[in-house]
């Protein structure tokens, strides 16, 4: 059941690293979009993923244009707090890629113009609040989408 974590920018190796072993427990892969906040060596990164990093099926890329280069016949959804619809109307299918923004100010704003059809959030209940921890908000979002698949 396969799906594409895909993390633009990512800033805070805690988040990856919790992102790491989410991809892993949920059978999913994990792309990474430089530049990072952080080194991929860095202690926090593997703290978060525990032991489990090494068996991560982890990707790579050099930019946002290496990514869609190399992605070029995939199927994408993008998270956003500018998302329209809410994210359990996304029809999850075997590798679909999931593209979350960087924690300081998520997607770009050529990708969320680009892919409004395909752009989703999560519904917040609360107007304290802009969004939810990154790492919070893809396991929402892969659960949901491995509920759909099972």
């Amino acid at each position: 059941m396969s799906l594409n974590i895909v993390l633009f920018e990512p800033e805070i190796p805690n988040n990856t690293g919790n992102i790491g072993r989410l991809a892993l427990a949920s059978g999913s892969k994990l792309h990474l979009v430089k530049p990072f906040g952080f080194e991929i060596t860095d202690s926090r990164l593997k703290r978060a993923g525990l032991d489990y990093w090494q068996h991560l099926d982890v990707i790579i890329y050099d930019s946002i244009e290496d990514f869609f280069n190399k992605n070029r016949d995939a199927k994408f959804t993008f998270f956003s707090s500018h998302g329209k619809q809410p994210h359990w109307n996304i029809e999850f299918e075997k590798n679909l890629f999931l593209v979350f923004g960087k924690e300081s100010a998520g997607l770009p704003k050529t990708i969320i113009e680009t892919h409004e059809e395909h752009l989703y959030k999560i519904p917040l209940y609360s107007e304290q609040i802009r969004s939810l921890n990154l790492a919070n908000a893809v396991a929402i979002v892969i659960y949901e989408g491995l509920r759909q698949l099972k």
